[in-house]
């Protein structure tokens, strides 16, 4: 039995309350031609297909961008033991990323959210070693339970296309 497809309005309410609940995510960077893994704070911009991570020269995931801008951010609930965990809600986020200079006109919109949402890095963003690192991400692959898949595209980030299975010919 196949299940139903979400309405575009109810898969944004899915990935935005997810995006809410999970305040960091697994950023992967390119190493030597092979993904890492780091876990890291961000904040999204005002759809999924920006994200904003304030990050420090000296770790490795920002040397690794600085070599090559492609990145996966990966979000997901958090696994308990009452829940399947194939079934958590999870979104995988992939695009590039940039540092987002000091003068750009969203920078200080950017900052001020970042602040909000982790008032104790304030301190970080006084150190010459810390920036605002802008992801600028393509694509979206969310999954909000067994047969709840979707895809997005930064080209229409509101139009989710529900995943349906390969039928055997």
């Amino acid at each position: 039995m196949m299940a139903e497809s979400m309405t575009n309005e109810a898969v944004r309410e899915a990935w935005t309350t997810l995006a809410q609940e999970v305040r960091t995510g697994v950023l992967l960077t390119m190493r030597q031609g092979k993904p890492f893994g780091s876990h890291v704070p961000y904040v999204l911009g005002e759809n999924w297909t920006r994200a904003y991570l304030h990050l420090s020269q000296l770790a490795l995931h920002t040397q690794h961008l600085r070599q090559d801008p492609q990145v996966s951010l990966f979000l997901s609930e958090p696994d308990h033991s009452e829940k399947n965990p194939l079934a958590l809600r999870r979104i995988n986020l992939q695009g590039t990323a940039a540092i987002l200079a000091p003068d750009a006109p969203t920078y200080a919109q950017m900052k001020e959210r970042y602040l909000a949402r982790f008032p104790k890095s304030a301190m970080t963003f006084g150190f010459a070693d810390f920036s605002l690192w802008e992801l600028q991400l393509q694509d979206a692959h969310l999954v909000l339970g067994f047969g709840q898949a979707y895809q997005a595209t930064a080209h229409s980030p509101e139009l989710w296309i529900h995943q349906q299975p390969e039928r055997n010919k």
